[in-house]
Protein backbone atom coordinates (compact mmCIF):
# COMPACT_ATOMS: atom_id res chain seq x y z
CA UNK A 1 0.00 0.00 0.00
CA UNK A 2 1.38 3.81 -1.10
CA UNK A 3 1.70 6.35 2.06
CA UNK A 4 0.05 9.78 1.24
CA UNK A 5 2.19 12.57 2.56
CA UNK A 6 0.74 15.81 2.32
CA UNK A 7 3.18 19.08 2.19
CA UNK A 8 3.06 22.49 1.69
CA UNK A 9 4.42 23.87 -1.60
CA UNK A 10 4.85 27.44 0.06
CA UNK A 11 8.10 28.28 -1.25
CA UNK A 12 8.04 30.62 1.81
CA UNK A 13 8.49 27.45 4.10
CA UNK A 14 11.62 27.30 6.83
CA UNK A 15 13.18 24.78 5.00
CA UNK A 16 14.42 27.56 2.38
CA UNK A 17 18.18 29.46 3.04
CA UNK A 18 18.27 32.60 4.92
CA UNK A 19 21.28 33.63 3.21
CA UNK A 20 21.52 33.21 -0.46
CA UNK A 21 24.48 33.47 -2.79
CA UNK A 22 24.17 34.46 -6.33
CA UNK A 23 27.42 35.26 -8.86
CA UNK A 24 26.82 38.81 -10.76
CA UNK A 25 28.64 41.11 -12.72
CA UNK A 26 29.50 44.69 -12.12
CA UNK A 27 29.55 47.55 -14.03
CA UNK A 28 33.07 46.26 -15.04
CA UNK A 29 32.75 42.85 -15.51
CA UNK A 30 33.97 41.53 -12.95
CA UNK A 31 32.03 38.41 -11.26
CA UNK A 32 31.29 40.11 -7.83
CA UNK A 33 29.26 37.94 -4.58
CA UNK A 34 26.38 38.67 -3.98
CA UNK A 35 24.33 37.77 -0.36
CA UNK A 36 21.08 38.59 0.78
CA UNK A 37 19.56 37.73 4.10
CA UNK A 38 16.08 37.24 4.75
CA UNK A 39 14.91 39.41 7.12
CA UNK A 40 11.82 37.40 8.38
CA UNK A 41 14.14 34.31 9.07
CA UNK A 42 14.51 33.22 12.72
CA UNK A 43 18.45 33.01 12.62
CA UNK A 44 18.66 36.62 11.19
CA UNK A 45 21.13 37.48 13.94
CA UNK A 46 23.52 34.23 13.21
CA UNK A 47 23.30 34.73 9.48
CA UNK A 48 24.21 38.71 9.68
CA UNK A 49 27.07 37.19 11.68
CA UNK A 50 27.84 35.20 8.86
CA UNK A 51 27.56 37.07 6.31
CA UNK A 52 29.33 39.87 7.99
CA UNK A 53 32.66 37.63 8.44
CA UNK A 54 32.51 36.86 5.03
CA UNK A 55 33.05 40.48 3.99
CA UNK A 56 35.81 40.67 6.98
CA UNK A 57 37.86 37.92 5.49
CA UNK A 58 37.55 39.33 2.12
CA UNK A 59 38.75 43.02 3.26
CA UNK A 60 41.92 41.15 5.15
CA UNK A 61 42.54 39.10 1.93
CA UNK A 62 42.37 42.10 -0.18
CA UNK A 63 44.92 43.75 2.12
CA UNK A 64 47.36 41.48 2.16
CA UNK A 65 47.15 41.28 -1.47
CA UNK A 66 47.83 44.84 -1.57
CA UNK A 67 50.10 45.66 1.55
CA UNK A 68 51.84 42.36 2.94
CA UNK A 69 49.41 42.83 6.13
CA UNK A 70 46.20 41.59 7.21
CA UNK A 71 45.02 44.53 9.25
CA UNK A 72 47.28 47.68 8.74
CA UNK A 73 46.46 51.55 9.03
CA UNK A 74 47.76 53.38 6.66
CA UNK A 75 49.77 56.25 8.53
CA UNK A 76 49.21 59.95 8.62
CA UNK A 77 51.55 62.10 6.45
Amino acid sequence: MAKVVVKSLNPKSKGRAAVTEKRVRDTTGKVKILRTLDARSDTFGADLQYVFGKNVAKARRDNKRATGAVDVAIPKR
